[in-house]
């Protein structure tokens, strides 16, 4: 650091002692994580936004004249949310003890959405459920805490709030978020500098966020703007995208729509990027109401599962040069029967480029190990069009706690790297992956490691009945003693029992299909 540059500000510790206190008051009230998580995001977005005005009211200050006042346009073209008196965060801090506070914010928020239309109906109205007192440790706390951060900032505050709320709702937090280190992968694999990119699972937001912190980490040649459009069929949820986006100075098109059935975007062939975690192995979905779909060109799984639906979505979203990253359940790169046709479809088609297997706990609801596809169309007759990159990633990760596990900075660069060697990318080492990078790849050039990584050719991936199981191709690295991983072969096994359990059900189909024709 140079001598007199300002300190570096520590996000994590300002973050971390924000939700200290919050949960503290949590503990002190009657309230649920559910409950309480709304209202303290609430009023981290509107710190967020008093911020940003009051930064742009000094800016602005002078600028007048005696024919024309400064006003919500001025405030607006600055890209800033405008506030009306009301819901100035000094405004508040002045209420009296005896004033009705939650109401108070109540209607802040609501002359907030007055005033910008892109908000209407999305911030919070619930603060009246928190006591006064609650309220006002709350207003101070996030005023003192917050009160010297800017920018990024605020949206990373958010963030981790988004998922340490997750952890605390355990199940529910699975429609809503996506941990950061998984989101951050497939945004560094999937390279959206710029164009339509689209979530049709949007949760709240994390993947538009990421792409557009990519944008901003890339400002080259390539990195222009992003389009951001997103769907989301749950009503609070959509809520927390909105402000998410909000708090990170980004606009979109998201709505409130069911993506099995419904399709806002004439989405077909439409999309530069789709990035997305939608929910595994869901039934009973009218697939009926999808015959005839364009978005469905290899045509509907007959097993009682949409991941193949949610695989084809993608897919089809995607213009000829677009690139897809997903989240998915293990199960579906061995699935069966028809799953399997639809699947050796897309992979004859070219259109699958990279598969990574990850570590198991790494998200909240779902603490078995999921699997990471990459679509790019784009990839026709490069030298690579006729292969796939697998990389198991099962033994990388950083253990958080005992239940939970994420990636490092370094980690996530490093794995991004060998999809940058497999392409023939530079790769990137700003993020400290260096010593990662030249243990396993000492000549800077992309080479199949055990353990690690392989590049598969098609006709590999046809002996194999069209798997895209990347323990099926990665060659397991040399042991130096005989010393079993537990957790590890743990995993294995239980991948082992997950895929055996999936032949066993198509075998039962099967049979009953079988037994019926013979009955007929």
């Amino acid at each position: 650091m140079t001598d007199g540059a300002p300190p570096k500000t520590d996000i994590h510790a300002i973050a971390d002692r924000l939700w200290e206190t919050a949960d503290e008051l949590r503990a002190n009230s009657h309230l649920k994580a559910a409950e309480y998580s709304i209202p303290v995001l609430g009023l981290i977005f509107l710190k967020f936004a008093d911020s940003r005005f009051t930064q742009v009211e000094t800016e602005l200050s002078g600028k007048g004249s005696g024919r024309r006042e400064i006003g919500k346009a001025d405030y607006q073209a600055k890209g800033v949310l405008y506030l009306p008196e009301q819901s100035r965060f000094a405004d508040l801090l002045d209420l009296k003890e005896g004033d009705n506070l939650g109401k108070a914010i109540n209607d802040a928020m609501a002359a907030i959405e007055e005033e910008n239309s892109a908000l209407k109906g999305i911030l919070p109205r619930t603060f009246q459920a928190l006591s006064n007192d609650t309220l006002v440790s709350l207003l101070r706390s996030v005023n003192a805490i917050l009160g010297d951060i800017e920018g990024d900032a605020f949206g990373k505050v958010y963030e981790y709030f988004l998922g340490k709320f997750a952890i605390a709702e355990g199940d529910k937090a699975g429609e809503f978020f996506t941990p950061t280190s998984i989101v951050s992968l497939i945004v560094e694999i999937t390279e959206p500098f710029d164009g339509k990119i689209l979530d049709p699972a949007c949760g709240s937001g994390g993947m538009f966020v990421q792409s557009a912190r990519f944008v901003d980490g890339h400002r080259n040649e390539k990195a222009r703007r992003l389009s951001i459009y997103g769907q989301e069929r749950v009503d609070e949820t959509l809520r927390l995208c909105k402000m998410n986006l909000a708090v990170h100075g980004l606009e979109g098109q998201i709505s409130q729509s069911n993506t099995y059935y419904e399709d806002p975007f004439k989405a077909t062939g439409q999309f530069d990027y789709v990035m997305a975690n939608p929910p595994f192995n869901v039934n009973k979905v009218d697939k009926a109401k999808l015959e005839g779909d364009k978005r469905f060109p290899f045509g509907l799984p007959k097993a009682d599962n949409a991941n193949y639906v949610w695989i084809q979505t993608f897919y089809s979203a995607l213009n000829d040069k677009g690139r897809a990253g997903f989240v998915m359940a293990n199960s579906a790169a061995d699935a069966g029967a028809s799953e399997l046709e639809i699947r050796r479809k897309l992979i004859e088609e070219k259109a699958v480029d990279v598969i990574v297997a990850v570590a198991s706990n790494f998200f909240y609801t779902v603490t078995l190990p999921v699997t990471l596809w990459f679509f790019d169309r784009g990839k026709r007759g490069s030298e690579h069009e006729d292969k796939v990159l697998f990389v198991d990633a099962r033994k990388i990760f950083n253990q958080i706690d005992r239940a939970h596990r994420d990636w490092l900075p370094e980690q996530v660069e490093f794995l991004a790297n060998i999809a940058r060697l497999y392409r023939g990318e530079p790769v990137e080492t700003s993020g400290g992956s260096g010593s990662l990078m030249s243990t396993s790849f000492p000549d800077g050039a992309y080479l199949d490691v055990p353990g690690l990584c392989t590049a598969a050719p098609l006709e590999a991936i046809e002996k194999q009945g069209w798997s895209l199981n990347p323990g099926r191709y990665v060659a397991a690295a040399a042991r130096a003693d005989d010393g079993i991983d537990f957790r590890v072969r743990l995993e294995e096994l239980n991948e082992e029992l997950e895929k055996l359990n999936g032949e066993a059900a198509q075998l039962q189909e099967r049979l009953a299909a079988n037994t019926a024709e013979l009955l007929r």
